[in-house]
């Protein structure tokens, strides 16, 4: 009882004090205490979590989905390849036949059965076998193909109108812009992923001799998704799906399509004519950077740098210069030659384009008629050729020729051909590609080639090719 008492009386002394402690510090913070006084500006904040004045919309990709969907197809492409099984074989050709499938996808152009795909997803098939997304399967026909922009045309042949996905201009597609990857990878139809348009005319190789212009997404692209469709959001074709870069051989973030607008060229030139007309200004160049600005000696970083302009050529006629920066074409920014290459990719020959050039510090817009390019590969050599020019016939003392522009494999451009002259194959004189053409399918494919050609300086060579 007397411990109670004595806790009870302690705590209520601490109570005491402590009241009256507060009270005292109440008492000096009302002493000498001068209030800050409240502006009466106002002060304009944006909160993060406040809406701004940029309008905001929701995109819903199910439209496009939809649209999409049932119009890209399931394309099958089985092959028959032979396996040499002793040196016979191998030289002369033979061996075990093997069957092999490959997939991919398409997307079908027309309602009457016209699909675009690309061309690595149906070559050297035997047969051709496309399934739609209801699951129908259809035989199909080759059309035509074009290795050097990796599409093919293939069609089938169904009773009723087929669903399909409308072109749209690639050359208004923007850095940013949401996209849709449709196609067929794994061998899982119909699967829909989405990305944005992370870059334009993309070069992936600027030093292979055959320029490029891709559109680079981060839509989701894998293995059997080669041929199918890069969608807008209204469902508008703008590429066909052709490669990824990864170092695993699966989707890492890089995704790379042919432009809708060189596509359709191509698959359009290929119903019309059976192959793919070219379309060039007649120039060669270069990238403009800070490197090479300061090695040709001119200011600007951002072009292409005109090197030579080709004797004959739209460019040449139309007075477009050595030294000139080409800037635009047709009021299309051209800020790399990937960008010019990607636009005259939908060009056709005889087209006029409004090159504006910057010479000396001056803007000027020049019509030019652009010309056909006639290139021919010549696969059993490794070469490609076009029709060698007056001036470097004469400079050789020749009446006929087509020059070598380019080695198709690595073995062949160590030895640094590209400039000779052709002259004669299996001694029948050459004046043209059409004629290295005539030749090249009348032979037979097991004979030797011999190719006699002028080399740069000036001295006379023949080669046997087996």
């Amino acid at each position: 009882m007397n411990q109670t008492l004595k806790l009870f009386t302690v705590a209520l002394a601490a109570g005491a004090v402590t009241l009256g402690g507060y009270k005292l510090l109440d008492t000096k913070n009302d002493v000498g205490v001068t209030s800050i006084p409240v502006s009466t500006n106002t002060v304009n904040y944006t909160p993060t979590n406040f809406s701004s004045d940029t309008p905001t919309t929701s995109i819903d990709f199910t439209v496009a989905a939809e649209k999409t969907v049932n119009s890209v197809v399931h394309v099958i492409n089985k092959t028959v390849s032979r396996q040499p099984t002793n040196m016979m074989e191998y030289i002369y050709g033979g061996g075990q036949p093997k069957a092999q499938v490959g997939t991919g996808s398409g997307v079908i152009i027309t309602p009457d059965g016209y699909i675009i795909t690309n061309n690595h997803v149906i070559d050297n098939a035997t047969q051709l076998e496309v399934t739609l997304n209801n699951n129908a399967t259809y035989k199909a026909t080759l059309v035509g193909t074009d290795p050097k922009t990796d599409i093919a045309l293939i069609k089938i042949d169904a009773e009723e109108p087929l669903p399909f996905v409308p072109f749209s201009d690639s050359n208004n597609t923007k850095v940013g812009e949401w996209v849709l990857a449709v196609g067929n990878p794994f061998r899982l139809t119909s699967t829909v992923t989405a990305g944005i348009v992370s870059a334009k005319a993309r070069d992936l190789d600027e030093f292979d001799g055959n320029p490029q212009s891709f559109i680079q997404t981060d839509a989701a692209v894998n293995r059997g998704n080669s041929g199918g469709a890069l969608v807008n959001t209204r469902g508008e074709l703008i590429g066909i799906n052709t490669a990824i870069t990864s170092e695993t051989g699966s989707y890492v973030g890089y995704a790379f399509a042919v432009p809708s607008n060189i596509a359709r060229k191509v698959v359009e030139d290929i119903m019309e004519f059976g192959n793919v007309q070219r379309a060039v200004l007649g120039i060669s160049g270069g990238n403009l950077n800070t490197q090479s600005a300061k090695q040709w000696g001119v200011s600007e970083t951002e072009g292409v740098y005109v090197g030579s302009v080709e004797e004959g050529s739209g460019a040449a006629s139309s007075g477009i210069r050595k030294g000139d920066i080409i800037k635009e074409l047709d009021g299309y920014q051209v800020g790399k030659f990937s960008d010019l290459s990607g636009y005259l990719g939908a060009k056709r020959p005889n087209d006029v384009v409004k090159v504006t050039v910057l010479r000396d510090g001056d803007e000027k817009v020049i019509p030019v008629t652009l010309i056909k390019l006639e290139t021919y590969e010549i696969k059993d050599i490794g070469v490609e050729v076009r029709k060698a020019n007056s001036a470097d016939l004469q400079k050789y003392g020749l009446k006929n020729g087509v020059e070598i522009i380019k080695a198709l494999t690595k073995e062949v451009a160590r030895y640094g051909i590209e400039g000779n002259i052709i002259i004669a194959i299996d001694d029948i004189k050459v004046n043209d590609v059409d004629e290295v053409k005539d030749i090249m399918t009348s032979r037979k494919r097991q004979d030797p080639i011999k190719m006699t050609f002028v080399n740069k300086q000036g001295e006379t060579h023949s080669y046997i090719f087996r």
